[in-house]
């Protein structure tokens, strides 16, 4: 395939069609390239709870829509103006970025100005039309920059980050998102110190990322809770010195372990109830750190939260094209083997790998075109 084609690229693709209807695997068009663009085949997509937000009403992305925002693939085409990748090259695909704001000039692209707008839209800035499918209709196809959930996604330069070849790289698209949003929260955006205490609420692939992180950061007190056992059983295995289920008195159990409560708390679950007892589980001048998506209005008084850091934290407020190849430095070393977490699918069993996901069952889904 040439590097430079103007032609629309046939691809296979999971089209989400309605909120409450499963996937169709479909035969869609996706439109030439663009000159800051790139086309990679798809060999791997994380499955994230995020995917999940399209089906979700009055939610910006709306079906007809392809999700899917952990792709990992080889480059097939380059547009006129890419530099800094060529055909060939192994990527990983992450959240996309203006490249011109002040937090991304300032190395902070999580906090984007056009964050919202580039990834959670699943639309071209401009209107155009991305994919079109049997029928020459259009279907949502820039979910994060990318709509991996397909044989086949465009990207830009700065949302695709090169890696080894030699890797395994159908293992590595979830680096793209949610390992990044828990490992980065953990060591970017809260910058847990060496011998603190940090509660993770959540045990599902983001807590586990931050508990793998923490271990890393040196916290030598690491409580996780959650309600699946089996991922509790995780939890330690992975470097939770402590596990709570989260069914019982979370917040005394923290407070008894930890003489006062933890230094750090991270919530991956969004529920109030869960995120209120984040906060009160956190000593004063201690930092807490949300990523879930709020499921309702979340009420404090104000002793809840003297003396508290409280950040509501996107993509674990890292640059990928750092932080993911020192995620992947991390796993070579054996100190962050985020690769227990996975469970690959084909890419027809997308439906059964949602539901497996939001069941409590498999932890990450990795689905293969």
């Amino acid at each position: 395939m040439s590097d430079h084609s103007t032609a629309t690229t046939s691809v296979r693709a999971a089209v989400l069609r309605a909120g409450d209807a499963p996937y169709s695997i479909e035969d869609v068009q996706l439109r030439a390239l663009r000159s800051n663009e790139v086309l990679v085949r798809i060999v791997g997509a994380g499955m994230c709870h995020t995917d999940v937000l399209p089906r979700s009403p009055g939610f910006p992305a709306t079906p007809p829509i392809i999700a899917g925002h952990e792709g990992s693939g080889v480059i097939e085409q380059v547009g006129a103006d890419v530099t800094a990748l060529a055909v060939g090259d192994h990527v990983v695909l992450s959240f996309d970025s203006c490249g011109a704001c002040a937090n991304c000039a300032a190395g902070q692209p999580a906090y984007c100005d056009q964050f919202m707008l580039r990834n959670l839209f699943g639309r071209e800035l401009d209107g155009a039309i991305t994919v079109t499918d049997a029928n020459g209709e259009p279907v949502a196809a820039r979910w994060f920059g990318q709509s991996s959930f397909a044989s086949h996604a465009i990207a830009t330069e700065r949302n695709a980050v090169k890696v080894d070849p030699s890797l395994p790289l159908e293992l590595l698209g979830p680096l793209g998102c949610g390992i990044q949003t828990g490992a980065g929260s953990v060591l970017c955006a809260m910058d847990v110190q060496p011998g603190s205490s940090i509660a993770v609420f959540g045990a599902g692939a983001v807590g586990l990322a931050a508990v793998m992180a923490a271990k890393v950061a040196g916290a030598t007190t690491i409580i996780a809770v959650d309600l699946q056992q089996h991922r509790l059983d995780l939890a330690t295995e992975l470097g939770a010195t402590h596990v709570i289920d989260g069914a019982t008195d979370a917040g005394g159990q923290i407070m008894a372990i930890t003489g006062g409560g933890v230094q750090y708390a991270f919530d991956t679950t969004g529920v109030p109830a869960v995120m209120l007892g984040a906060i009160r589980a956190t000593r004063m001048t201690g930092t807490i750190g949300f990523v879930g998506v709020q499921q309702g209005p979340l009420e404090l008084a104000s002793f809840d939260y003297i003396g508290k850091t409280i950040i509501n934290i996107l993509e674990g407020s890292a640059d990928p094209q750092t932080f993911i190849p020192r995620m992947i430095s991390l796993w070579q070393e054996g100190r962050f083997p985020f690769d227990r977490l996975i469970e690959q699918f084909p890419l027809d069993q997308i439906n059964e790998a949602e539901q497996s996901s939001l069941t409590g069952g498999v932890i990450k889904p990795v689905l293969i075109p």
